[in-house]
Formats: C-alpha cells, structure tokens, sequence
C-alpha cells in the first residue's frame, strides 16, 4: 500500500507524456503575453500615429491587433496535433512548423526566426544607446536652456552599449536566469507608463499648442508626397513591430496545465493580452500623438518633446537601457545557443569548440572560459554593434523589424498549419479567406519593408558614420 501510494505522489509530478507537470492558469499566460509584447515598440508609436493620422493610426492599431489575435488563436490549436486536445504536444514555434509542415517550412521558418532575433538585436543596440545620449542631453538642456548646443555623437553610445554585450554574453547559462525577463518586463511597462504620464501632462498645459489631422501630416505644408508616402510604409511596419510576438507564444502555451485544454485557456490569454497590450499601444500612440501632434518625435522619451522634469525624463531612459540591456541577452542567447550547438556537433573533437579552461577572478570566483563562445559571441556583439553604427535610424530600422517578421512568424506559418492541422478543403470559404488573409498582410509587410529600406537609404546620404 505504501509502495502505491509512494507510485501515486511521484507520478502526479509529471504530466501524461513524462515531463515534469505544468502549472500555468490563463493569468499567468497572459501576464506572459503582456510582458513579451509591450517593450521599446511603444516609443515609436506616436511617431507612426503622425505619419497616419487619427483615421488611419486608429484603425492601423486595430487592424494589426485583430490580425495578431486571429493568427495567435490558430497557433494556439496547432500545439497539439493533430488533434488540438489529445494530439502530441509541440514545445516550440520550430518544433511545430516542423512536424506540421515539414523540413522545408521548418528550415524557412529557422531562417525568419533567426533573421528577426539578429534584427532585434540591432534594434535594441541603437535604442538602448539613444537612450544613453538621451539622458546627456536632458542634464545638458535642464542646465544651459532648451536652445543650448548639447550635440552628442551617437556612436560612442552605441560602442558602449556594445562594450557591455561583450562582457554580460560570457556570462554561462545568462538564459536560465528567470528573473531577467521579470526585470524586464517592470522596467518596460515603467517607462511606457512615465511616457504616457508625461504625454497627458504636455497636453493638460499646452492646451491647443499642437496641430493634428484626420491623415497625419499634411502633403505640401509638413512633407512632399513621396515623403507621405514612404513615412506611411514606415509606420505600418513600425505598428507590425509593436505586436511581434508569435515565436513566444508557443512556449507560453506549454507552461498551461494540461487540463482545461491547453488550446482552450490558451484562447482566453490570447484575448485578454492583446486587449490589454491594444488599449496600452492606443496610450501611448493616441496620447503621444496629441501631445506632440505632426512633429511626434520618432522615438517620444528621446526626442525631446519632453524637456522637463528631466529627473523623470532620465529615469525613463535609464528603464529603457536597464530593460535593453537584459532583453538583448534573452535574444541573443538564442543565437548563440544554436551556432555552439551546430558546432559542437560538427566539430566534437575540437578542442577550441568544447575544451573548457578555469580562470579565477577576484570577488567573482571562477570563470569556465570556452575559447570559441569568446571569440564568437564577441564577433557577434562587434558585428551588430558595427551595423548600428552604419545604420543608426530608429524609425527605419524598427519599421524593417515589424516588416521582416509580422508576415512569415505573424502570419503566413500559422495560417498554413492551421489550413493543414484542420483539413480544410482548397478553394472552400474558409481556405479563401485565410489566403486572401495572408496576402494582404504579405502586401503590408512588403510595403512596410520597402519603405523602412527607403528610409535607411534616404538617411544614408547625409549620415556620415562615426562623425555625426
């Protein structure tokens, strides 16, 4: 009897398939949703409400969050199959394109995601570092007046911001520690939370000091019609960039309990995120817009529509480079992850890929130094930190991020394993719409592209790196 009731205690640890049991409830899968998509995609949204106006900014921000709710719910019941109760379970975003669409969907999806994360990466190399001048400037202009010269040059921020990636990517096992994504995600919300705080008490004093429109800025008074025009592809990829979160949301699904199913509370995080991430967007978007009209920076906390209290302005800053700093790593250990891998098992003989050497530091202990995860992180690290040096265009390079990941992670795969999971027959009503879908937001994320490159380009001629 002892020997039964000792099976029964140790078998209620795992799950039916033998992995240790889950535990999460919807609220924790939406607080996780919450935490993976509100970020550094929030301070440029005022900027694209500028570029689209209140009509098109509005139902931009709308459009993008049905689409994102519709595609995530597909997801959701693809991570059993095939059946979406009692079908086997799939961990990962790749692990599912995999073994629902095969090896040539799986290698291109490999190819998106790993394309996205380095895009990210770079993003948050140039967002972090703006962030840090950001803060220079503020004590510069609090101390000498708003019409002051307090120029800084953008790529010394950028190489330190680089400098520490170096440092903090030797550190081992940096993507098991669980409380960076909590800091994260606090330092996130505090400083979207400080930019609306600020936008609503610019508008409060201001009064009718801004000019806004139905269609944003105005051709032949604010722009040209070619700059409407390319600004406009701009901001929908920057838009598209805010709601990138559909490579996590597999992962959020598989810490659910495997009863309700899965698929069913997964749902209901799946609403209650994107409604609460939509109304904290339409914040800082619809506010940021009213508070500095046409003339929204590209990014409202370093822009300098916000002059005072500066303290307030510099603790933002300092959130958003605190959040970076650690986000940067949640990123990239991914990618180092998968070359040491893909090395160890192409190479396991080599003694630069697995020999490891223990090095005593002082006040830290001991360092289990790997030669070739410190030469290649640190290439790593020099290569994107060298990228946003030559390429230091927020707006731009955010807009090419939302662009290159909304229509294949977004999009395109869980409408396909949704149209396979669930047998729908070709040319049906259902297998149309999903495909007409999925054209459009190919047309989007195109468009988006097109403009974000055009704008790195138009920049490129009068940039001039490490000079200005």
């Amino acid at each position: 009897m002892m020997v039964s009731s000792s099976f029964s205690l140790e078998n209620e640890k795992y799950d039916d398939d033998g992995v240790i049991k889950r535990t999460g409830t919807w609220v924790t899968a939406s607080a996780h949703i919450v935490s993976a998509v509100i970020g550094s995609g929030v301070l440029s949204l005022a900027w694209a409400m500028a570029q689209l106006g209140w009509i098109g900014g509005t139902v931009s921000l709308i459009v993008f969050s049905l689409i994102t709710l519709l595609t995530s719910c597909l997801t959701t019941d693809c991570y059993r199959y095939p059946d979406p109760v009692h079908g086997i379970r799939n961990p990962t975003y790749k692990i599912m394109v995999k073994n629902i669409l095969g090896g040539l969907q799986y290698k291109l999806c490999a190819l998106a995601q790993y394309t996205n994360l380095v895009c990210v990466t770079i993003a948050f190399t140039l967002t972090g570092s703006i962030s840090m001048e950001a803060i220079i400037k503020s004590n510069c202009f609090h101390k000498h007046g708003h019409e002051a010269d307090c120029t800084t040059v953008t790529y010394q921020f950028i190489a330190i911001f680089g400098l520490f990636q170096i440092i903090l990517s030797q550190i081992p096992n940096f993507h098991e520690l669980s409380w960076l994504s909590v800091v994260a995600s606090v330092m996130s919300f505090s400083y979207a939370s400080i930019g609306i705080g600020l936008s609503i008490a610019k508008i409060a004093v201001g009064g009718n000091h801004v000019k806004t429109g139905l269609t944003g800025l105005v051709v032949g008074v604010d722009v040209t019609s070619s700059e409407k025009i390319w600004n406009t592809f701009q901001a929908l990829g920057n838009i598209a960039s805010a709601y990138a979160f559909s490579m996590v949301i597999v992962e959020i699904e598989d810490t659910l309990k495997s009863s309700p199913p899965e698929n069913k509370v997964m749902k209901k995080s799946n609403v209650v995120g994107v409604l609460i991430t939509t109304f904290f967007y339409a914040l800082c978007g619809l506010l940021g817009y009213a508070a500095f009209g046409n003339n929204a920076p590209g990014n409202f906390l370093t822009g300098f529509g916000f002059y005072e209290p500066f303290w307030l302005v510099d603790v933002a800053n300092i959130f958003i480079i605190v959040h970076l700093v650690g986000a940067y790593q949640l990123f990239s250990q991914t990618i180092y992850s998968a070359v040491e891998s893909w090395s160890s098992k192409r190479w396991p003989q080599s003694k630069l890929i697995t020999k490891e050497y223990p090095v005593r530091i002082v006040l830290v202990g001991t360092w289990r130094m790997n030669v070739f995860k410190l030469i290649w992180r640190t290439v790593y690290v020099i290569i994107i930190t060298l990228i946003a040096i030559i390429f230091p265009f927020f707006n731009n390079v955010t807009g090419l991020m939302g662009a290159l990941s909304f229509f294949p992670l977004t999009v395109y795969f869980p409408i396909e394993m949704y149209l396979k999971r669930a047998k729908v027959p070709k040319y049906s009503l259902i297998w149309i719409a999903m495909k007409v879908l999925s054209g459009f937001c190919l047309i989007v994320s195109l468009v988006a592209a097109v403009g974000s490159v055009e704008g790195i380009i138009s920049n490129l001629q009068t940039y001039k790196p490490f000079k200005s």
